[in-house]
C-alpha cells in the first residue's frame, strides 16, 4: 500500500521516517520545507489539485497528515494562515481522499478543549471548548474531515516533543544550561506525549489494518499527568542538570496572547480498548527520549 505522510520535517513526520523503515508498505514523504532531503517530496497541501494530482500518480491509499500551524501564540495574530494550514488544508486530504477511497490518517490536539473547568479527562464525544485561535482551527479541521465522508483516524495528542524540531524538553535543557533560576507555570496540567511512541502506535495501526474494523476520534498521549513545572523538574532530575534553579509560578506571570488551557489530560479509555495499544508512562518514554538525544 502507498502511504503519504504530510509534514514530514516536523516532530511526528520525522519520527514516522523512522518507524516505516520496517514496514513493506510504501511512505512517500512530503513537506514544504527541507526537501532537499532525497526521501521528501515538495507537496502544498493548501492546494487541491497539488494534492490530487500527487494522490493519483502515487496511487496513494492512506494519509497521514502531520503538518499544521502549531504557534500557538503567533496563531492568534495569523488568523487566516491559521485556519488555512489547520483546516482548509486537511478539508483538501479528506476531499480527495474521498475521491479515491483512501484513509486519512490526521492529527489533532488537546487545545480543542480548555474553555470548560475540566478535572476529568477529557473524552472524544465531548463538546471541543477551544480558548484561542489555534484550537478553534483545529476543531475546524476535524470538522471539515467528518463533514467531507471520507474514512477518518483523527487523533488528538498533547505536549508533543521530540529529539526533532523545537519542543518543551529541548527548550528546557538549553535554559537549564544557561541559567542560574527557571520559572515554570505549575497550573497547567496534562500529559506529554513522545512523539516516537505517537508514530510506533499510528503505524502499528496501519501496518496491522486495525483501522479496517474502526474509525473516528481517539485520543493518545502517554500515561499518566503532570504540569509544566514538574515535567521540568523531571527532566533536570533525568539529565543531572541540578545548578539551575528552577521555580514554580502562575500563568499570569507569564503574559500570552492566548489562555492555555489549564487541564487538557486526554482519556485513552477508547484507544486501548479499540485497537488494544498499550500506552507507556511518561517518565519512561521521556527517558528513552533523552537518551536519545544523548546519543
Amino acid at each position: 500500500m502507498n502511504i503519504l505522510v504530510t509534514g514530514a520535517n516536523g516532530q511526528l513526520g520525522n519520527e514516522m521516517r523512522i518507524v516505516s523503515k520496517k514496514s513493506q508498505d510504501n511512505y512517500i514523504f512530503t513537506d514544504v520545507c527541507g526537501t532537499e532531503c532525497p526521501d521528501i517530496v515538495f507537496l502544498d497541501i493548501t492546494d487541491l489539485d497539488a494534492v490530487r494530482c500527487i494522490v493519483i500518480e502515487h496511487d496513494v491509499k492512506a494519509i497521514i497528515n502531520c503538518a499544521a500551524f502549531t504557534n500557538v501564540d503567533a496563531a492568534e495574530t495569523h488568523y487566516e494562515l491559521a485556519e488555512k494550514l489547520n483546516a482548509h488544508a486537511p478539508n483538501n486530504l479528506a476531499t480527495v481522499m474521498k475521491e479515491v477511497d483512501g484513509w486519512l490518517i490526521h492529527i489533532s490536539t488537546d487545545y480543542v478543549f480548555g474553555a470548560e473547568p475540566y478535572n476529568t479527562p477529557c473524552r472524544e464525544d465531548q463538546k471541543g471548548t477551544p480558548t484561542g485561535v489555534y484550537g478553534v482551527t483545529k476543531l475546524h479541521g476535524e470538522q471539515h474531515i467528518i463533514a467531507s465522508g471520507c474514512k477518518h483516524l483523527i487523533f488528538r495528542t498533547a505536549w508533543l516533543y521530540s529529539e526533532f524540531g523545537k519542543n518543551f524538553v529541548k527548550t528546557m535543557l538549553s535554559l537549564m544550561r544557561s541559567r542560574d533560576t527557571l520559572k515554570v507555570v505549575y497550573d497547567q496540567c496534562g500529559t506529554p506525549t513522545y512523539a516516537l511512541d505517537l508514530a510506533t502506535t499510528i503505524f502499528s495501526i496501519l501496518e496491522d489494518r486495525l483501522y479496517e474494523k474502526h474509525s473516528g476520534i481517539y485520543h493518545y498521549s502517554n500515561e499518566g499527568v503532570t504540569s509544566w513545572y514538574d515535567f521540568a523538574m523531571t527532566i533536570a532530575d533525568i539529565t543531572g542538570e541540578k545548578h539551575c534553579g528552577i521555580m514554580p509560578c502562575r500563568s499570569n506571570e507569564f503574559p500570552s496572547p492566548v489562555k492555555r488551557p489549564s487541564y487538557s489530560v486526554l482519556d485513552k479509555t477508547k484507544i486501548k480498548r479499540d485497537f488494544g495499544i498499550e500506552v507507556p508512562y511518561w517518565v519512561d518514554s521521556l527517558r528513552q527520549c533523552l537518551q536519545r538525544m544523548g546519543e
